[in-house]
């Protein structure tokens, strides 16, 4: 079902992950899209490749968000609207989880996840939504928040930080852009199997730990969050601004403690 034909979307941090497999959900939702990563390795090649269909090839665009700031983000903007001018669907997924002890943690760890997981989406929403109010174009933006926006983890200071800001972020714009025709909701995903995840799961007895501590007992793929994505996007979340929808098999309704250190040792 081309739940997002005609839409023509723009997903950071889209070469691997959750941005990769939303990024192929609104391809085979009808969209067109670019995506971005760092850098244009194998697996942004590997992003492009898996995004292109019948439909069309996916482009990608390549440069660090949060350096320097807000330059970064503006350049990457443009170099995405100079693909397709005709970008309306934005969805932020780019970030950044380098964490330490709040205690231990030096002010450029905290600076730079600010940045990344902040401060870039500011700007590019700024962008779009600017040039969309201009043209009077529907635009729709998606951002991707954390389950630690809404619950803290010991050592995750700057993350959890940062995902505060989003889901605050997905509120306040709501209210600026709604009268505009811009609508603006997010996607909160639990624990999920990615690259950065992977070497945790890995351990038997964190992932059971999870398991257990999850109501639906499960810790899914990284395309766990698309379906809701492309709903969201798509024309039957119409009447839906301004929230952030929690996909986390129930675990923000039942948050834990973490499991002992020495599990994270083995």
């Amino acid at each position: 079902m081309n739940m997002l034909s005609g839409r023509h979307a723009f997903i950071t941090g889209s070469t691997q992950g959750i941005g990769l497999e939303i990024a192929f959900a609104l391809k085979e939702a009808g969209a067109s899209v670019i995506l971005h990563g760092t850098k244009m390795h194998e697996a942004a090649v590997k992003a492009a490749e898996k995004c292109r269909t019948t439909t069309g090839p996916a482009h990608v665009v390549v440069g660090d968000l949060a350096e320097p700031m807000p330059e970064a983000p503006l350049a990457l903007a443009e170099q995405a609207l100079k693909l397709n001018p005709g970008i309306d669907t934005l969805v932020c997924n780019a970030g950044t989880f380098i964490d330490a002890p709040f205690l231990e943690m030096d002010f450029a760890t905290f600076d730079r996840t600010l940045k990344l997981n902040v401060y870039s989406q500011f700007v590019l929403i700024q962008h779009f939504a600017r040039r969309w109010a201009e043209q009077k174009t529907a635009g729709r933006i998606l951002l991707i928040g954390s389950i630690n926006g809404k619950l803290a983890e010991q050592t995750h200071v700057a993350y959890d930080t940062s995902k505060g800001a989003i889901d605050a972020m997905v509120r306040s714009l709501c209210v600026s852009l709604a009268p505009m025709g811009i609508r603006v909701n997010g996607v909160a995903p639990g624990l999920l199997w990615t690259r950065l995840t992977e070497p945790a799961l890995k351990n038997d007895k964190f992932r059971r730990w999870m398991e257990v501590h999850t109501p639906n007992g499960k810790v899914p793929q990284a395309d766990a969050c698309s379906g809701a994505a492309v709903f969201l996007l798509s024309d039957a979340a119409d009447h839906i601004h301004g929230q952030m929808l929690y996909v986390d098999g129930g675990m923000s309704t039942w948050q834990q403690p973490d499991p002992p250190e020495e599990w994270m040792r083995e």
